[in-house]
């Protein structure tokens, strides 16, 4: 059993139902400022800090912890008698329980928190006593995670391998703590990945591959809530992300149907219901099995048609109680409410290499139609909002990547193709399986077009405007064959490659 704690938390959640325990059965506990006092308004004995070291808490309690009374009995050695002669010596006890967490630097970051306001948050004592603790893990028990009480609880004995668990999860959470503030104050020559996980999954992208959830920020997908069906595999979380970047940037009622990381299917209408209605439809067949992500609350009309379709998960900002009980039937449907999703999580993305990582700014699309090289007739405000339309669907697909669009909707998207004009036909293909032939339509490309090659096969399925980059040393002569077929050709200046 505990003899004599430490506890300093800015997170109290199931401290008092934690010690109370521990406390009736003789616990000593030494505690700071607002923790002790805390303690103390339920009835709990505390021992100040200052009265442990001999020495007030200084500088607006920047000082408490850092001292040789406090980390004595941290880190006396159960090897060492001398250590314990030492203890003894200066009237101490040895600790055999810590329990604390950390200022709350992140959420201050989160709220907007500033300046000398924020740096109040980065916290001293804190990561010292907890690493201290976590050093002598061999004889005692430090906790820095409330969801870690349970299993400690009521516990008479802590064995090794669990204190050493616990004591890892320290060193785990000093580390994410310290690499937050060092990226906030503008580092970069030396970047850590750290996260606190979420959960185990049952595998990876494939059954032989083990895969873990992990959270590095506040604001994600880990937020949103789990209505019904099985948990989320792992393939399931790269589709929802890749359909909820997509959708978060439309300003109307939008739905993105993503497969395989791929969206192959968007709409933005006027309502909701009809957003889903022309997702779907364009490309049916490969919405089987895909997953939905809308940038309204799910209402009950737009419920009854995604309940007519076998869908690995639904994903919108709230679900209407109506649509909660038609969704209900579908048992393995999961269904998840996200009230922040259509906050954007990070400005950075991470992708790993053999013995490292990649970070780069997250691809914003910053052209306007004001920037716009017109080759051909200038667009009415209606062909705009469709051509920006496309160039959002463009950027979210694999390149090379083609996306075929008309009034809202998409109508043929190629995507992931080694050449543009694979890319390009595999669109056409698309449209004409769904709509046939269809005249007036805007094609939008991720990248320049290298040969008028593709420009042709577009003429020839009816596109009538094109909207791509530029760049290419052949521009004029690409400009020169949409101008024969009568294609309008606009050049944005901005590429969109998604590798």
């Amino acid at each position: 059993m505990f003899k004599n704690a430490l506890i300093s938390v800015s997170d109290k959640t199931g401290l008092i139902e934690f010690i109370k325990p521990f406390v009736g059965k003789g616990l000593r506990v030494v505690s700071t400022g607002g923790t002790a006092e805390y303690l103390r308004s339920h009835q709990i004995p505390v021992i100040d800090v200052s009265e442990q070291t001999k020495f007030p808490e200084v500088m607006g309690g920047r000082v408490k912890t850092l001292h040789p009374h406090i980390h004595m009995p941290l880190l006396a050695r159960a090897t060492h008698p001398e250590d314990f002669s030492l203890l003894e010596e200066h009237g101490l006890a040895p600790f055999d329980l810590v329990i604390c967490n950390l200022y709350p630097f992140a959420e201050a970051l989160q709220s907007g928190q500033r300046g000398a306001q924020l740096i109040e948050k980065i916290d001293i004592g804190g990561p010292t006593l907890l690493r201290a603790a976590a050093k002598n893990f061999d004889r005692l028990t430090v906790i820095c995670d409330p969801a870690d009480y349970k299993e400690v609880s009521g516990s008479m004995e802590i064995s090794l391998a669990h204190r050493q668990k616990l004591a890892a999860k320290v060193f785990s959470h000093v580390a994410g703590y310290d690499s937050l503030i060092a990226e906030t104050l503008g580092a970069n020559d030396f970047l850590s990945l750290s996260g606190e996980k979420v959960s185990e999954l049952r595998y990876g992208e494939n059954p032989q591959q083990k895969a873990t959830w992990y959270r590095s920020s506040m604001q994600g997908l880990h937020q949103a809530e789990i209505l019904q069906g099985k948990a989320l595999s792992y393939n399931n979380l790269l589709d929802l992300e890749a359909a909820t970047d997509l959708v978060r940037q439309f300003a109307k009622p939008a739905a993105v149907v993503v497969k395989h990381n791929n969206p192959c299917g968007v709409a933005e209408q006027d309502s909701l219901v009809m957003a889903v209605e022309k997702s779907i439809a364009a490309d049916p067949i490969s919405a089987f099995g895909g997953i939905v992500a809308l940038n309204q609350e799910l209402d009950a009309p737009s419920a009854e048609i995604l309940s007519g379709l076998f869908l690995e998960c639904i994903v919108a900002p709230a679900i209407s109680s109506a649509a909660k009980e038609i969704l209900v039937k579908k048992k393995n449907m999961r269904v998840l409410a996200w009230p922040g999703l259509l906050i954007t999580p990070s400005s950075k993305s991470v992708r790993t290499v053999s013995g490292g990582f990649l970070l780069q700014d997250v691809d914003v699309i910053r052209s306007s139609s004001a920037k716009w090289i017109f080759h051909g007739e200038k667009p009415s405000s209606e062909l705009i909002r469709d051509l920006q339309f496309g160039e959002k669907v463009c950027a979210a697909l694999k390149s090379n990547a083609i996306a075929l669009v008309k009034d809202g909707q998409t109508k043929g998207l190629g995507m992931g193709q080694v050449n543009r004009v694979d890319a390009v036909t595999q669109a056409i293909s698309r449209m004409k399986q769904q709509f046939g032939d269809l005249q007036n339509s805007i094609l939008v490309s991720d990248a320049f077009f290298p040969f008028p090659d593709s420009v042709e096969k577009a003429a020839a399925a009816g596109v009538k405007w094109i909207l791509q980059p530029g760049g290419s040393i052949k521009d004029d002569e690409v400009v020169a064959i949409a101008k024969k077929l009568k294609v309008n050709m606009i050049l944005s200046g901005e590429r969109h490659f998604r590798h």
